[in-house]
This record gives structure tokens, sequence and C-alpha cells, in this order.
């Protein structure tokens, strides 16, 4: 297994997130373990998977005015970019280079950017939903 969503360090406390980072790396472990026949349809819908993870992100931290958009976006785009060098690697042939991608590289990556980043990012969305029950229960009074 390449990552553990399950590992206490990756469950943020924000659903949304929490069930996507499982998603992210069921793909990724699937990778870890694909034959060379399945890994490029695989790696697509990774990289299709991660497309419309940092969408969600990004209309969160947009929605939620995160402080740090601009750091978090410019590493989503970063990844975005590696990921598709390797997509386009992967569908000429070089599934070799791309299985080395998602063994060497990617899982450290999410460690990082999951324990940092995105643990930055769910606290705030938990700060701003609890101020808001908080707004609602005051308008109730």
């Amino acid at each position: 297994m390449l990552i553990d969503a399950f590992d206490e360090r990756y469950i943020l406390g924000f659903t949304q997130m929490d069930a996507t980072h499982r998603v992210f790396a069921d793909i990724v472990n699937g990778l870890g373990t694909a034959d060379r026949s399945t890994f490029p349809a695989l790696f697509t819908e990774l990289l299709t998977h991660t497309e419309v993870h940092f969408a969600a992100e990004l209309a969160l931290m947009h929605e939620s005015s995160f402080p740090a958009i601009q750091e978090h976006t410019a590493e989503h785009q970063r990844v975005l970019s590696e990921m598709r060098y390797f997509a386009r690697k992967v569908s000429g042939g070089s599934v070799t280079l791309g299985r080395a991608y998602i063994r060497q590289q990617l899982p450290g990556w999410f460690d990082l950017h999951a324990i940092t980043m995105d643990s930055a990012l769910a606290a705030h969305l938990q700060r701003i939903a609890k101020l808001r029950q908080g707004s609602r229960a005051e308008l109730r009074e």
C-alpha cells in the first residue's frame, strides 16, 4: 500500500475532504499494483479525479475566504502539471516512468500536502462552520 488513507494523520475531520482523499489513495494504491495493460487507464482516472478534487478544494477556499489560497492553489497547479506530463508519457507507452512517479513521488507529496496545506484548510473550514453555527444560534435567540 502506497498511501494509507485511514492513517490518523490524514483524517482531517472535514467529511468531504476525507472522502476525496480516500478515493485518491485507493486509485494511487491501485496504480501501485496495476499491470502494464491497466495502468494507463487508471492513471487517466487518477488525473481526472485529481482535477475534480482540486477544483472542489478551490471552491471551498473561495467560499470561505481561505487566507492561504494562493499558496495552496499554486501547489495544486504544480502537481497537476506533473501529473499531466506523466499522463502524456504513460499514454505514449512509458508505463515504467509513470509507475516510478506513482511509487516514488506521489505518496511523499500526498503525505506532506495532507498534513500541512490540507489540514490548515480543514481547520479553517471547521472554524468557519462553527462561526456560522454560532451566528445562526444568536439569530434564533
